[in-house]
């Protein structure tokens, strides 16, 4: 395979970043954190290829993190953009672009009879903790182990791996906070508990359940990579919320139209009280949303004891254009981007395994269709945190992408991130992915 491992401007230019931005970067996924010696310095994109500074070519499997649903460049996300601009990017004021925008999206996604832009997924898992707060009348909510809803104060606990001997009982979790600067009493309000486990929850909540606004998760863990839930968890932790009073919030920042034109809530069934969106709603423009029932939802109305949420850049005039023209191409003859996305997700995880299994090689592809994750354990499955802190290897995954990236295939080599598969992606990427993947496992092994 053509080599992409000359790289002398990417180290130029990392070298210069240096100087003005700490670490050279905007945030630590993309620096010397997860990238040895420094990033690759991506220049441009089309399809489901980019080119770095020095002309190199990758098949991209990381999708700006599944914000790119639709690859880079999209014919019609970039006529929107032009034609938008032309008359005007953003006028903080009611436009006709966010109302379009909004119909599209109630259409879509079946819990939303009413929806709140946001300018990222952050502050959309924000909004809906306040909305809880105030429709409950409580304070305390619970979150998983592992489980990422953005960088808000309370939701900073437990998101990073730690050694497995460090973890405490699977009903009182020892608490790892994520960041230095959010004081200890943040956290008071905050239940913890191991995701993927009904008992545990259940003994937890019987402790803690009548103090709680909320439960919330994501429909498949995506910050351990991608972790599924077990045969009809997810409806269980609803309806063990709803036992308790407390509200059940689906996070579809990572997964939401992604997995099905309605986000997993469609692919599971569930009629969650909030919902959480951001990355692939936007197509690559930034953006969040806070989708549900009006009766929650219009706690946001002006007045005496309303839920406040200003935003100079909600409803952003440009990047509800491209929302608009996103969903539409989502759901455009019956969601069939959508088999074309399971077809080439399928392909290619079903080839990862057969390479594995030839090269004998302890791995499991785990996930389905537009995303998956590669773990290399000799375990049949990852099933949560504890697992992932326990029994994958980290180490020898990122040396495997960055065998990767040397033969032109574009993955972050983060365990705890995820491939993603768009609707530009096609066979022939898979087929460029699994001759590259070979020549890796053959060096490994």
């Amino acid at each position: 395979m053509m080599k992409t491992n000359r790289r002398e401007r990417s180290r130029e230019w990392y070298v210069r970043a240096q100087q003005s931005l700490i670490e050279g970067v905007n945030s630590p996924s993309r620096g010397a954190a997860v990238y040895s010696p420094g990033p690759v310095v991506l220049e441009r994109g089309r399809g489901s290829r980019v080119w770095d500074l020095d002309g190199n070519e990758y098949v991209d499997f990381m999708m700006s993190f599944g914000a790119l649903v639709q690859g880079h460049a999209h014919p019609k996300i970039v006529d929107v953009v032009s034609q938008t601009m032309a008359g005007g990017s953003h006028f903080a004021a009611a436009t006709p672009a966010e109302a379009e925008a909004a119909e599209r999206f109630c259409r879509m996604v079946p819990s939303a009879e009413a929806v709140r832009f946001t300018n990222t997924g952050s502050e959309a898992t924000m909004l809906a903790l306040r909305l809880a707060r105030a429709h409950t009348g409580r304070t305390k909510f619970l979150k998983f182990e592992g489980h990422y809803h953005g960088w808000y104060d309370p939701y900073c606990l437990n998101g990073h791996s730690h050694p497995a001997e460090q973890l405490g009982p699977r009903e009182n979790p020892t608490r790892f906070p994520d960041s230095e600067g959010i004081p200890a009493s943040v956290f008071d309000d905050v239940v913890l508990a191991p995701w993927n486990d009904l008992e545990a929850l259940a003994s937890i909540l019987r402790r803690h359940g009548r103090e709680l606004a909320a439960v919330i998760t994501e429909p498949i863990m995506a910050n351990m990579g991608c972790i599924l839930p077990r045969d009809g968890y997810l409806q269980k932790v609803c309806d063990l919320a709803h036992e308790y009073g407390a509200l059940f919030i689906l996070d579809e920042v990572v997964t939401g139209f992604r997995y099905a034109p309605g986000g997993c809530q469609q692919h599971y069934g569930l009629k969650p009280d909030l919902s959480t969106f951001g990355k692939a709603l936007g197509a690559g423009f930034p953006v969040g949303a806070v989708a549900g029932p009006r009766a929650i939802l219009d706690r946001m109305r002006w007045g005496s004891g309303m839920v406040l949420h200003y935003g100079t850049f909600n409803g952003h005039r440009l990047t509800m254009g491209v929302i608009a023209a996103n969903l539409d191409l989502l759901s455009a003859d019956d969601g069939a981007v959508y088999r074309q996305m399971y077809e080439i997700g399928d392909a290619a995880i079903a080839g990862l395994r057969d390479v594995f299994h030839r090269r004998k090689i302890a791995v499991i592809v785990q996930g389905f269709g537009p995303m998956f994750q590669i773990y290399f354990t000799g375990r049949d499955a990852i099933h949560d945190y504890r697992d992932y802190c326990q029994y994958a290897d980290t180490a020898k995954y990122s040396r495997f992408i960055h065998g990767l990236l040397d033969r032109g295939i574009y993955m972050t080599p983060s365990n705890g991130l995820h491939w993603i598969i768009s609707t530009a992606h096609s066979m022939q990427d898979v087929e460029t992915l699994l001759a590259a993947a070979d020549e890796v496992c053959a060096e490994m092994a």
